[in-house]
């Protein structure tokens, strides 16, 4: 039995920004924002401030609006 203070078999969680829903790291694409435009990093790569969503078409439909709504918050 790994100790309590071992990270065996934990598995990372991430929120979708779209529904609000925490689900594993790996069951959702993550996206960055780079000059006002979605990045998809497939890889996990970009050294940018990551955004995550689902990978279904509810989701996928609602990001665009979401990207306008972010912009206009903080750009």
């Amino acid at each position: 039995m790994p100790k309590k203070s071992s990270k065996a078999g934990h598995v990372p969680e991430r929120t979708c920004v779209i529904c609000k829903k925490k689900k594993e790291q790996y069951k959702l694409i993550r996206f960055a924002i780079l000059d006002s435009e979605i990045v998809f990093d497939l890889k996990r790569k970009i050294t940018a401030r990551g955004y995550y969503v689902c990978d279904d078409n509810d989701c996928m439909e609602k990001l665009d609006k979401w990207l306008q709504k972010h912009i206009k918050k903080n750009g």
